[in-house]
Formats: C-alpha cells, structure tokens, sequence
C-alpha cells in the first residue's frame, strides 16, 4: 500500500518542556538519528484530526485533551516522497508515557531544543510557535540534508 503525503506531527508541551522523539530505529528513515515531535502518515479515511489521536497515542501512550492546529509544512527532500504535514501543539493530555518503537521520548526544555540535533527548517516552525505566529505555511526544501529553501506564507526566507 503506498504512504499517503499528508501526516502530522505534533510537539506535545507540558510546562516549559516539549516531548522529543530522537528518531534511532528504522535504519531507511528520513529522520534518522534526529529529534523530533510525534506523528505520522496518515491512513485511509482519516481527518487530520483522527491521524493525529491515533499517532500520538501508538508513539507515547498519551491521549490527547486538547490541541492546536498550528501550520501546514511542505517538507521536500531529495529522494524521499514529499510530505505536508500538518503541525500542532497540545499542552493537554492523559495517561502514561510508554516507550516508543521509533525511538526514544524525552522531555526536553524549551531553551534546549536548539541545541538537539534538529532538521534546520525545524528551528524557524519552532520560532514560529514560541512567537505565536498565527496560523502558517512553510515550505522547506533540502538536498542531502541541507536546508536550501524556506518559504513562509508564500514569500521566501531563505
């Protein structure tokens, strides 16, 4: 069955720290040996919505209360297939963090995020939530892992 473009991703906050997933182990990953939010593909006759719940709760165990739809990101990547996804945040949730086949979940303070390894275009969506830019379009572009384009709300920011 083939993947479907659209997935989410959501960055789970609980205070002043965010739920990371530094991504180990799928060795054909596109995030390999990164840190990023939870998420995934969508499947067939899912909402944006219905991804999101479902995907939260396989990678972390959490239910998700509440959320924020956040931005639509167009992530283009040399041979991968591209990818919109679709980003949120939640600060409220249930139940117990379990450990993740993907990799492993930590909390990670707001002023450290930076310092993980992160794919670069990550940091501008990361400054736009901490900002509370209104809702968002970037398009982040990469060859061989570097970033070469980032486009916001239509106009081009690097």
């Amino acid at each position: 069955m083939e993947r479907s473009p659209l997935t989410t991703l959501c960055y789970i906050q609980q205070r002043d720290k965010y739920l990371m997933l530094h991504r180990t182990v799928k060795k054909h990953d596109v995030n390999k040996d990164k840190w990023i939010g939870v998420g995934g593909h969508f499947e067939a006759g899912e909402s944006p919505e219905d991804c999101l719940l479902r995907e939260v709760k396989e990678e972390t165990g959490l239910t998700l209360l509440s959320w924020r739809f956040r931005g639509m990101v167009t992530f283009i990547c040399d041979d991968y297939p591209i990818e919109y996804m679709c980003l949120y945040t939640s600060e409220e949730f249930e139940g117990q963090l379990k450990d993740c086949e993907e990799g492993r979940l930590e909390w990670v303070e707001q002023s450290r995020i930076e310092e993980l390894k992160l794919w670069e275009g990550d940091k501008i969506f990361f400054r736009l939530l901490w900002e509370e830019a209104p809702f968002f379009s970037l398009k982040l572009v990469y060859e061989k892992g570097v970033l070469l384009e980032a486009v916001l709300d239509g106009k081009r920011i690097r």
